[in-house]
């Protein structure tokens, strides 16, 4: 293993007959929609002796997140027409620059290997009592064992990890059943930070593993609902802003949370109160199994109009109705129901839903001390990419029109 940009196979395989081909079959334990084999077929010279090699080369193809588990064999044929095929092996695909410890509880096991073993017992320990406050609250449970791997900063991490954006903190890889995140065991704000942060990812990582499908998905005003639910009650701040937007009836419609969240930070920030709030509501009027229900039924392929009104008998426009009235709000407005022409992804002080089934929390800035309780986790924000793409909509509009223009003068001058 060259950790994180290739893994090298190699074998020496012999026979009493030429041999001429080779195939190497690998594949990554995880969630999929389908039996997934790859093969690979090396280069070499014929004979009753070859030594093969083949490369996955990371860089290209995009990494496995660190802990994941990848299985491969080689099969070999020669021209007697026999066939053979090696023991199915199994690599844990991490880096070997850190020295590595692991301690577990119940579905959990935590991996460390900087800080002491009380600092992994007090995160590892929280993320257990995360779980089961979920589960009392909501019904979700780990339906699998689920690996935390810490670093002990988010440099470290994203060292790890290729083609994340510079602000990721941590990330969720639902399909591995895999949490990492960046936590330096010195600083006591980032471990209160990483507390909150790995509830969250944690309840990402259910969430995914549970309403895993090829048919639909989560609209991300749930996903992230519920996972800033599974922290424990709502920050003052975040609860102040709320109260704001109420009064002055700026919410954003439940139509606008489900695609991607706005990119400025006041509204951001709002974008996951509410979502919050929504979450809350529906499981203190309605119970958490219904709200169980629900996602099962999105990871059924319903959409989520479909699914809200198989368990609660209302769609997004019911549910925003309902939930105005519980929070005290004015009525939405009709062109509240408008979503934002071109939503963008965020980083989250939590991490983003349902990327390719990662999901990425921005890492806290850094802190000599802890975060004063009214504080949110600091964040950072990737660049307007919804401008980008107007700014290049305008130049192929300026490009289209110059054409069209000078098509016009030479078929008037012909």
């Amino acid at each position: 293993m060259e950790f994180p940009e290739r893994l090298t196979f190699e074998a020496r395989i012999e026979s009493d007959a030429e041999i001429d081909q080779v195939v190497l079959e690998y594949g990554v334990e995880k969630l999929t929609c389908g039996a997934v084999t790859a093969k690979a077929f090396p280069d070499f010279e014929p004979g009753k002796a070859v030594d093969v090699s083949w490369t996955w080369e990371m860089l290209q193809s995009g990494a496995e997140p660190p802990g994941a588990t990848v299985w491969y064999r080689w099969r070999a044929f020669d021209k007697a027409g026999d066939e053979a095929a090696s023991d199915e092996e199994r690599i844990v695909w991490l880096d070997d620059v850190h020295d590595w410890r692991s301690i577990s509880q119940d579905m959990l096991t935590f991996h460390w290997y900087e800080g002491t073993r009380s600092f992994a017992e007090d995160l590892l320990g929280s993320a257990v009592e995360s779980l089961k406050r979920l589960n009392e609250t909501t019904g979700i449970e780990a339906e699998s064992p689920i690996d935390m791997y810490v670093y002990a900063d988010t440099a470290d991490m994203r060292e790890a990890i290729l083609y994340e954006p510079g602000w990721t903190g941590g990330q969720a890889r639902p399909e591995h059943d895999i949490l990492l995140i960046g936590i330096s065991p010195d600083s006591p704000g980032q471990v209160a930070w990483g507390r909150r942060a790995e509830a969250h990812e944690l309840t990402h990582v259910l969430v995914g593993h549970l309403t895993f499908s090829c048919l639909g998905d989560v609209p991300t005003w749930l996903n992230e609902g519920i996972a800033v639910y599974a922290e424990g009650r709502l920050e003052s701040a975040w609860e102040a802003a709320l109260e704001d937007a109420i009064s002055a009836d700026e919410l954003i419609s439940v139509r606008a949370l489900s695609g991607g969240f706005s990119e400025h930070p006041d509204r951001a920030d709002l974008s996951y109160t509410e979502s919050y709030s929504l979450v809350s509501f529906l499981i203190a009027e309605y119970g958490p199994d219904k709200l169980r229900a629900l996602f099962e039924n999105l990871r059924d392929g319903m959409t989520i109009e479909q699914a809200l009104n198989g368990i609660y008998g209302f769609g997004l426009d019911g549910l925003e109705d309902a939930w105005r009235v519980s929070i005290g709000a004015k009525p939405r407005r009709a062109e509240a129901l408008k979503p934002t022409p071109y939503p963008t992804p965020v980083p989250t002080y939590r991490p983003i839903a349902n990327a390719a089934l990662a999901t990425f929390t921005p890492s806290p800035a850094p802190v000599t001390e802890a975060f004063p309780a009214t504080q949110t986790h600091p964040t950072t924000r990737p660049p307007d990419y919804s401008t980008t793409l107007l700014v290049m909509a305008g130049v192929v509009g300026v490009v289209v029109i110059a054409a069209i223009a000078v098509i016009s003068r030479r078929g008037k001058s012909q």
